[in-house]
């Protein structure tokens, strides 16, 4: 059984779409997007009856992550796979971020994740289960005008890889760092996008698919992979 944070949608829906054709029960953790969330778990179950779920929770809420995952477990009964990709992304310029800037960006992109595995460290532990977290690049690498998201995801790393320490040997601990697979859904200029392009080795976007793939693969065929930051980039890191 996986969960997913903030699968309603785009990439976190994807990866419900692909692990659930491989076998998998799925609980669809969304905030707003109750209609995408709806219509995702529908056909979902329309291809295999009682295989998904949705549980609407904002992520910040002191009491949300023992209560999403105790939401996986009643629907359930076990969990099996972790995966913290809902996260909030916007530009926080140097002489106009706010606290309440910091604390959305830090809260959803590195608290929601560390209380959540929290949470899920007992489940996860007597099934020898796998937590996913969705890094980014520029966790790695900064992006101009984005210092408070660059620096939690950066803090989303360094936590993927002590929590493989904590929770070793029973949990695997892995992160996902996306290039650019999937614009943000403000706009962004043309020209913009093809200069990150250009940036990478392959010279192409990739696709929600990929990073999809990339989720599968460590839940099914890497057992012996944990403490890791895998760069489903093209190239671009390089």
């Amino acid at each position: 059984m996986v969960l997913i944070t903030g699968a309603a949608r785009r990439v976190g829906a994807e990866i419900a779409r692909v692990l659930h054709a491989a076998g998998a029960n799925i609980l669809i953790h969304y905030r707003a997007s109750a209609a995408a969330a709806i219509a995702l778990a529908a056909s979902l179950n329309a291809m295999r009856s009682h295989s998904a779920a949705i549980y609407a929770a904002h992520l910040l809420d002191p009491d949300a992550p023992d209560q999403v995952i105790a939401a996986a477990l009643s629907e359930f009964g076990h969990l099996d796979v972790l995966i913290n990709n809902a996260s909030s992304f916007y530009a926080t310029p140097i002489g106009h971020i706010t606290a309440r800037q910091w604390d959305d960006l830090v809260g959803s992109n590195l608290r929601a994740p560390l209380f959540l595995c929290q949470a899920a460290a007992p489940s996860l532990k007597a099934r020898r289960g796998l937590i996913i977290n969705m890094v980014d690049i520029h966790g790695l690498r900064p992006l101009k005008e984005h210092p408070v998201y660059c620096a939690a995801k950066a803090g989303l790393v360094m936590l993927t890889k002590s929590l493989a320490r904590e929770l070793g040997p029973e949990i695997r601990v892995n992160g996902i760092a996306p290039g650019p697979v999937l614009w943000p859904e403000v706009g962004m200029d043309e020209k913009v996008k093809r200069e990150i392009i250009d940036k990478t080795a392959l010279k192409r976007p990739g696709s929600p698919q990929d990073i999809a793939r990339t989720a599968l693969f460590l839940a099914a065929n890497a057992p012996y992979i944990t403490g890791q930051i895998i760069a489903v980039d093209g190239g671009r890191s390089i």
